[in-house]
């Protein structure tokens, strides 16, 4: 039964290989004289398996094998998955295993296999694949990478001609409403029916069920409140009381859920001291801006909330990647930066979004709060995101003097 299953399986594989592939920004080498396992994870849907396969088939030949069938992972003996692969596809050295987290003990099978001289790609759409797990059984013999849905970048290429300025901006309207994830982009099909249905199962499929969640409405609570308070500070006391989970441990356990799904990811407020950082709320955002507007975020209502959220994905994937470290900043006069972008020890930049700079109270109120941070932080790079102005302006508050840039958001995020 097994060879069948993988057999149909390959069947599937090649009609997929046929489809329409864009090239996504992200570099996982396959080097044959490497063998770490390599890591691919992220939200569901976001393009993990369609990269894998691409990326694979390049080695000419691999094995693949999908582990989001029951059947595969009720197996009790995984050397008969390996013989059925050999059997398949005629030995192959590279192998592909797709949605593994949802094999028992997945990691020990794939160390073993690691030791036998397999070069192993595998992707997962749990965040759990890197942190404990890995940390635990893999040390040292894994590289890890992220795949979110499509970059604002990665979606100017969907649209298969060069856009003028003014289209870009346009197109930056749309981006930041519908999100980035694949399929409702490339085919023919409701955007908000797919990503409402998506939502639905990653919520039952990789918490509910995998947590066994008693209280299946106060997940949902929880998941809609948050989708509709993007780029807002969260409070774990006032979450137990909006929603209908019963403590703040219930809440805190629950949103870590929620992150390892990789619906939504937490910023910290910047600190010098370690112990102040970790006790202040946490800004939060979402992986996708489709998905918090298919849950109900009003987008006409907010739109600087989404345009906030779109430069905190493409930061927080700089700071997966390992490049950065990633917070916010908040005087004792409630003056606040958006982001504040940490690499080392040092603190390289700091971004303040906004959508509408046209009025100068607005604009005044975003310069102060830029100089106040630069001021406290030691940080002379400033950055101010916004719709349609690209200008060097120096501006001065009291008897501080410093330069900052103003750039169009679609032009930061195109790059």
């Amino acid at each position: 039964m097994l060879r069948d299953i993988i057999l149909v399986q390959k069947r599937e594989l090649g009609n997929r290989l046929q489809e329409s592939y864009f090239e996504r920004k992200l570099s996982v080498s396959l080097d044959p004289e490497d063998d770490r396992i390599k890591v691919i994870t992220g939200p569901r849907r976001a393009g993990k398996s369609f990269y894998a396969v691409h990326l694979i088939s390049k080695t000419g030949s691999f094995g693949y094998v999908n582990f989001d069938d029951e059947r595969l992972t009720i197996t009790g003996d995984y050397d008969e998955i390996i013989s059925a692969v050999n059997t398949v596809y005629n030995n192959p050295r590279y192998l592909l295993f797709d949605e593994i987290q949802n094999l028992p003990r997945w990691e020990m099978f794939v160390n073993r296999l690691q030791r036998q001289d397999f070069r192993l790609l595998i992707t997962g759409s749990n965040a759990n694949l890197l942190s404990s797990e890995l940390a635990t059984h893999l040390t040292g013999r894994h590289a890890n990478y992220v795949l979110f849905p499509f970059s604002f970048g990665e979606y100017l290429s969907t649209l298969n001609n060069q856009r003028t300025e003014i289209e870009k901006r346009e197109a930056l309207e749309t981006y930041a409403e519908q999100g980035g994830y694949p399929e409702p982009l490339l085919k023919k099909i409701d955007r908000r029916d797919y990503l409402r249905t998506l939502l639905h199962s990653t919520l039952y499929k990789d918490i509910v069920k995998r947590f066994r969640i008693r209280s299946v409405q106060g997940i949902e609570d929880l998941t809609l409140y948050l989708m509709s308070n993007l780029a807002r500070e969260c409070s774990f006391n006032v979450l137990s009381r909006v929603t209908r989970c019963r403590s703040v441990h219930t809440v805190d356990r629950y949103v870590h859920h929620l992150l390892e799904a990789y619906l939504f990811f937490l910023i910290p407020r910047f600190s010098f001291k370690v112990k102040d950082q970790t006790g202040r709320n946490k800004k939060v955002y979402c992986t996708d801006n489709g998905l918090a507007v298919s849950a109900g975020f009003s987008f006409s209502e907010d739109r600087g909330a989404l345009y906030e959220n779109l430069v905190a994905i493409a930061l927080k994937k700089e700071e997966i990647a390992g490049r950065i470290s990633l917070f916010s900043w908040k005087s004792s006069q409630n003056e606040e930066v958006d982001f504040v972008v940490k690499e080392g020890l040092h603190i390289s930049q700091l971004i303040q979004v906004c959508t509408d700079i046209s009025h100068p109270k607005t604009l005044k109120r975003e310069m102060r709060a830029l100089i106040k941070a630069s001021q406290e932080l030691h940080c002379d790079d400033l950055l101010l995101l916004n719709d349609t102005v690209d200008r060097m302006e120096t501006f001065k508050w009291q008897d501080a003097e410093r330069p900052i840039r103003l750039m169009p958001l679609w032009q930061w995020l195109e790059k």
